[in-house]
This record gives structure tokens, sequence and C-alpha cells, in this order.
């Protein structure tokens, strides 16, 4: 990231009770439910600092349901092509085909949303 005062480069630490080297991912992973992880950020050059601390509501996890995992990872790969696509058009035909295909589908078996 860069500052937003000066353009230069930040410093991003996690802690205060964490290694320096601690990055924001792992210290999101590693936290526990109602844990509070402060994030600081710094520009050496301007003296631009921002403090954050995020507190970790929840925590989900998906290990050792093979059906979660796999869900999950094509949800995710869903997305990313969702999110390629720059035409409204096709975004719209695309979701109108997903609605038919599970309208139609006997073999339909996610009977709890039914907020569609």
């Amino acid at each position: 990231m860069d500052c937003p005062a000066c353009g230069s480069p930040v410093t991003l630490e996690v802690g205060p009770d964490r290694p320096l080297s601690t990055s924001l991912s792992d210290a999101v992973l590693a936290a526990e439910e109602d844990e509070r992880i402060e994030v600081t950020r710094d520009c050496w050059d301007c003296g631009w600092h921002e403090t954050r601390q995020l507190r970790i509501e929840s925590v989900d996890t998906t290990a050792g349901d093979e059906t979660a995992v796999k869900r999950a990872a094509l949800i995710g790969e869903i997305t990313d092509e969702l999110a390629a696509i720059g035409s409204v058009d096709t975004l719209e035909e695309t979701l109108a085909a997903i609605r038919r295909q599970r309208a139609t589908d006997p073999t339909r078996t996610d009977t709890d949303d039914e907020t569609e």
C-alpha cells in the first residue's frame, strides 16, 4: 500500500503482542473468537500513521468437511469468473440461466434458501 498523504510505501505491523514479521492474514487466521488484532500502518517518509483494531466476531471452519471445502472452492471460482465479466447484460443473462436451471432441476437439494 502507498501512503495516502505522500504516496510513499508504508509499513504494516500487526501487534503489539506478535512478532514484527507476522502478516495480517496469519494473525487473522490464528485469532480466536472475540480477539482483537491491532494493525498499524506507518509512512517513514512523511510521518503518516494509522492504527486500526479488528475484532474477530466469530470463527467458522470447514476442516474435515470435504463437501463444504469443495463447495467453498467452487463458489470462489464462480465469484472470480463473475468478477471478470464486464458486461451487465452478460451477468443478467447468467443469473437468469442459473435461476432457470435451479427451478427445473428435480434433484435440487438447497431448500434452505427461500430468498430468491
